[in-house]
Order: C-alpha cells, then sequence, then structure tokens
C-alpha cells in the first residue's frame, strides 16, 4: 500500500467527525459523543461487501497509521488538561471541594470494583480495581454549559463542581499512574493479594521517583520558560517547547517509570501551566493543533478499532455490562451528592453536585483503553462505556435544568 492513501480515510474521518460534532453540539451534547459517532458509522462500512472500500479505509497499514495518531490525540488532549488545570483554583475552594471529590472518587470505584467482582471473581484484584478506576474519571464540560446557560456557574454548586473536578483529574491520574505501574511491573490481571510484594513495592518506588524527579524538572523548565517569555513575549518557540517537553515527559513516564505516558503528558501540562503568563497562548496553540486533527482521529478511531465488539458481547457481559453502567451513573450522583450533605448542602444542591459530576466523556475513553492495552480490561467494555457516556450527557442537563425550573416555580408562588 502506498503511504497517500491513508489520505482518504483522514478525509473521511475529519469531515464525517467535524459534522457529527456540529451535530452534537447543538442538540446540547458534547462534540466528543458526535466524534464517536462517527468512528462507529466509519466502522460499520467495514461490514459492506464491496472489497475496494474495504482495502481503501481498512487496509492493516490504513489501521497502523491511525493508531499512532489517535496516540498524539490522546497525549495533547491531556496536555491540554493539565495546562487548564488552576491549582490556585483549588487552594481558594476550601475543605467543600476535595470532600466532594475523595467520596466522588471512593465511592464510583469502589462500586466499579463491586461489580467487576460480582461477574469475574474476587481473585482478579487488579482487574478490578481498573474497572472501578475507570468509573472515576470526570468531565463537567456539559454542566459548565448549562449552569452557564442557567445564570448558575458563580453559584455555590457551580464553583463547587468546577473545583472538584479539577482535583478529580488530579486523583484520577494518580490512580490510573499506581494501577498501570502494577501491570507493567509484571503483575498481570489474573492478581491476587499476594500482589504486594517486592515486586509490587519496586512499582512504588518507581513511581514516586516519577513524580519527584519530574516535579524538580518541571520547575526549573517553568523557571526558563518564564525567562523565555519576557525576553520575546508570544513567540512560537514557547509552544514548540512545551510540546517537546509533554513529549519526552509522556515518553519517559512509561519507558523509564512504568507509569501510563497519559500522566507524563497530564503532569508536564501542570507544571507548565497556571502560573506561566503565556499558559493561553500555549494552551491555545496546542488546542488548534490537537482539536483541529488529532483529536477527531482518536475519537473516531474508538468507534472504528471498537465495532466488532458490539456483536461479541454475550449474556454474561451484557449483563455486566448493563450493572455497570448503572454503577457508573449512582457512583457520581451518590458519591459527590454525599459529599456535599457532608459540607452542610441543601439536599436539592447536594442533588445538583452530584448530577454536575456524573458527565463522563473523553478522560473515560482514555482510561478504558489503557486498561485495554495493559491486558487488564476487556475490549468488550468500550460499548459500554460509550453508553455511560451518552446517557450521563443526556440525563445531566435534564435533570439540571428541572431541578433549577423547579426550584424558581417555587420562589414564583412564593412571590
Amino acid at each position: 500500500m502506498e503511504a497517500f492513501e491513508i489520505l482518504l480515510p483522514l478525509a473521511l474521518i475529519l469531515c464525517l467527525g467535524k459534522l457529527m460534532g456540529l451535530g452534537a453540539h447543538r442538540i446540547g451534547m458534547p462534540a466528543v459523543i458526535g466524534m464517536l459517532l462517527a468512528g462507529i458509522l466509519i466502522g460499520l462500512l467495514e461490514y459492506i461487501p464491496w472489497q475496494p472500500l474495504k482495502d481503501a479505509l481498512f487496509s492493516p497499514m490504513v489501521k497502523e497509521v491511525l493508531a499512532v495518531f489517535s496516540k498524539l490525540g490522546v497525549v495533547l488532549i491531556m496536555f491540554s488538561a493539565g495546562l487548564g488545570t488552576d491549582l490556585k483554583q483549588l487552594k481558594s475552594t476550601g475543605i467543600a471541594s476535595i470532600v466532594i471529590t475523595a467520596l466522588g472518587v471512593a465511592v464510583p470505584m469502589f462500586f466499579g470494583w463491586l461489580v467487576s467482582s460480582l461477574f469475574f471473581g474476587f481473585a482478579n484484584v487488579l482487574a478490578n480495581l481498573f474497572y472501578g478506576a475507570i468509573l472515576t474519571a470526570t468531565s463537567v464540560s456539559v454542566t459548565v454549559a448549562v449552569l452557564k446557560e442557567l445564570g448558575k456557574l458563580e453559584s455555590k454548586v457551580g464553583t463547587s463542581i468546577v473545583a472538584a473536578a479539577v482535583i478529580d483529574d488530579v486523583i484520577g491520574i494518580i490512580i490510573l499512574s499506581v494501577l498501570t505501574g502494577f501491570a507493567s511491573g509484571g503483575e498481570g490481571a489474573e492478581v491476587g493479594w499476594h500482589w504486594f510484594s517486592p515486586n509490587a513495592g519496586l512499582v512504588v518506588i518507581k513511581i514516586v521517583l516519577f513524580f519527584v524527579v519530574f516535579i524538580a524538572l518541571g520547575v526549573g523548565l517553568r523557571k526558563l520558560f518564564d525567562i523565555m517569555e519576557r525576553k520575546a513575549p508570544h513567540n512560537r518557540r514557547v509552544p514548540i517547547l512545551s510540546l517537546a517537553a509533554c513529549f519526552v515527559y509522556a515518553y519517559c513516564a512509561e519507558k523509564l517509570f512504568g507509569v501510563a505516558d497519559i500522566t507524563g503528558a497530564y503532569l508536564a501540562g501542570i507544571l507548565l501551566g497556571g502560573t506561566l503568563s503565556e499558559t493561553p497562548y500555549v494552551e491555545n496553540k496546542v488546542d488548534t493543533m490537537g482539536y483541529l486533527f488529532f483529536s477527531p482521529v482518536f475519537f473516531a478511531n474508538i468507534g472504528i478499532a471498537n465495532i466488532e465488539y458490539f456483536s461479541q458481547i454475550d449474556g454474561t457481559f451484557l449483563a455486566f455490562g448493563i450493572v455497570y453502567v448503572v454503577a457508573a451513573l449512582l457512583g457520581k450522583l451518590l458519591g459527590c451528592g454525599m459529599g456535599a450533605k457532608l459540607c452542610k448542602f441543601s439536599f436539592h444542591d447536594s442533588f445538583r453536585v452530584g448530577l454536575g459530576m456524573m458527565v463522563r466523556a473523553e478522560v473515560v475513553l482514555i482510561c478504558t483503553e489503557k486498561g485495554v492495552a495493559c491486558g487488564l480490561v476487556d475490549p468488550a467494555v468500550f460499548p459500554f462505556v460509550i453508553c455511560i457516556i451518552l446517557l450521563s450527557s443526556i440525563l445531566t442537563p435534564i435533570f439540571l435544568k428541572w431541578s433549577y425550573g423547579r426550584e424558581e416555580k417555587k420562589l414564583l408562588k412564593t412571590n
């Protein structure tokens, strides 16, 4: 196959992904959903009995190139997420966001672990924990848009949700790093309680070293970038070198420390963002490159690569998947809701916090993909993860608007 033949599949992915992303956005859902559905539709073309079409879109070389572009898309998404993490906001939000996040991580992770353990056996400790870790992810872009529309983004509920989501991402990435570290340390999916061994201790040491070494390097890099910015503001060298640092962090994280490459990219974003005066400029350049090309390819490729698993789900896994989806939705709703209630939020505000934190998007896909790559997660779970994204993105806006609308009606009646 000639190298130019990859251009047709890329053109199809970009066009269909953009169209369906716009369509999803029009009905109040994340563009990510449209891109995923575009990938599923393209994947269905493989079942059309026309060989020239299959050769053009689904040859081994095309799939290999798409996988490479997808990896770059994941790294750029996590780097951008790190750049957008406001550490100053974490300091100013107080104890409420920490409590909400703690329960919002612990409860869904417990639910995911329990569901996996009941269906697949309690002996597979690491795999079961990874199924739980997937459910800790949160993406509040839909929630923020709804609260902004309702004029409630600056309210107690809105600020708590945004701050808790930031802390949630940090904790989720740390959990993911630990679990992938154990997996890469040779502790496969069939791991029982004997995983607390000298080898496990070495894995923990490597993870701790990773954070210590790269945080120290990041502080030095940030000072260097500050000097560069003062001498030449809005110069392209800063985004280019920031991107280079992201790739080095991602590579060294997995290659040298056994930590997920996306963790390296996310940490690079946190260290190079927030305090840099040029952060918005760097973030804009990274987003332009990522969301213009690599991110649509990543989301579409998930749909293309996993369409086959829709037809391979047996009765047992179907039952697991349904319960897993319910656990994902209830885990955040109950966990974050209880956290808010413990911080003396009203019942209605606690319910809204739980709803707002329930939404999942790109991070849950990235975590799932990492679990599949580590051999801990069955690829057949992808359809159910997509269902989690769809349902949470649909239900959250509906119930948030209903909750605030009901409150406004009561106020009107009393006045």
